[in-house]
């Protein structure tokens, strides 16, 4: 027996309505969770990566990381690094056993200012997936979205056929030129831009609508859809489920597991706010970044100057940690040889 469209959507949960409109990210390194919300992506970072090496589920995985970079050899700083990117490499791995999309995977935060070292790195990466049997046409390289990241994202994409995932990105002078360097998806930070102005202005509340991270991602999707950018808009660093339902048609969401779990027991009714046919009837002006007017126009925006580098400095303060625990067992392993 059919079900009523109507009645089916009295019965749908908030994240299945979220699902016919946008596609549905995880940003988790956890199993389990993309196992329970099957999403069709998934995205890591250092911070997501050194919660769950931490797991003892996930100990096999740290143990065969060290093994690889003992078995390759060299100082012991070279044996950390190659298990850190192999660490990386075997969680993405067993996440696409999971999903039917890709997984995002990120470059060094420590390398943010370095466009050949994040090209290297990144190559790097997509040789390592291809040792244990995956294309890179299931991963995304996610870089900073600095000027270098961004013009390291253009060569990337254009000379080597891989596809990136523009990280940390808050202004909207860092989205054009994502755009203008064609990279193959960006990830504004909606919960970090809803933080600084919580802590920096007189307002601690906001309504969705009004919220300034789910309005920088509205203007950005608005912008892409007029002028007709390919690169895809994934909304990420979500706090609460109003900012996601607030941003309900945007391309891509990646979405935490707690916020997942809130989507799935919520009975709302969701209606799209953003779509390609309003978009293209938005007010808006395209306009041409080069070096010096992305940087002008970035250092313009105190917020994304100030959670652009504090997000550098978190991931790779992250990466170092992740690093120590990995020390540890490089060293406990030499011992024991």
């Amino acid at each position: 027996m059919s079900v009523s469209p109507v009645k089916r959507q009295k019965m749908e949960s908030a994240l299945d309505q979220l699902k016919h409109h946008t596609t549905v990210v995880a940003d988790t390194g956890d199993f389990n969770a993309i196992d329970e919300y099957k999403p069709l992506d998934a995205t890591t970072n250092p911070s997501l990566i050194l919660a769950a090496a931490q797991m003892p589920a996930y100990q096999k995985l740290v143990d065969d990381a060290v093994a690889y970079g003992k078995k390759l050899g060299g100082s012991e700083e070279e044996q950390i690094k190659n298990a850190s990117d192999k660490l990386f490499v075997l969680f993405g791995a067993e996440i696409l056993k999971r999903i039917p999309g890709r997984v995002s995977t990120e470059v060094d935060a420590r390398l943010s200012f370095d466009k050949e070292g994040m090209i290297q790195r990144a190559r790097r990466l997509i040789d390592l997936y291809k040792e244990v049997g995956v294309g890179k046409d299931r991963i995304l390289i996610k870089l900073s979205s600095t000027w270098e990241g961004i013009q390291a994202g253009r060569v990337l994409e254009a000379e080597y056929g891989i596809h990136c995932n523009m990280t940390l990105l808050f202004s909207f002078a860092q989205a054009v030129a994502c755009a203008e360097a064609g990279v193959t998806l960006i990830s504004p930070f909606v919960g970090r831009i809803l933080d600084w102005y919580v802590a920096n202005g007189d307002k601690k509340t906001y309504e969705p609508s009004e919220d300034p991270g789910v309005k920088s991602v509205t203007k950005i999707y608005n912008y892409y859809k007029k002028f007709g950018y390919k690169t895809i808009v994934m909304g990420a660093s979500f706090r609460n489920t109003g900012q996601i339902k607030a941003l309900t048609g945007c391309d891509y969401l990646t979405i935490s597991p707690k916020l997942l779990a809130e989507l799935s027991k919520e009975h709302v009714k969701l209606t799209p706010t953003l779509s390609v046919k309003e978009a293209q009837a938005c007010n808006l002006e395209k306009i041409h970044l080069d070096e010096k007017a992305f940087r002008w126009h970035h250092n313009e925006d105190q917020m994304a100057v100030e959670k652009l580098s504090d997000g550098i400095r978190r991931f790779a303060a992250d990466a170092v940690k992740l690093e120590r625990m990995l020390q540890v067992d490089v060293a406990s392993r030499s011992a024991h040889v």
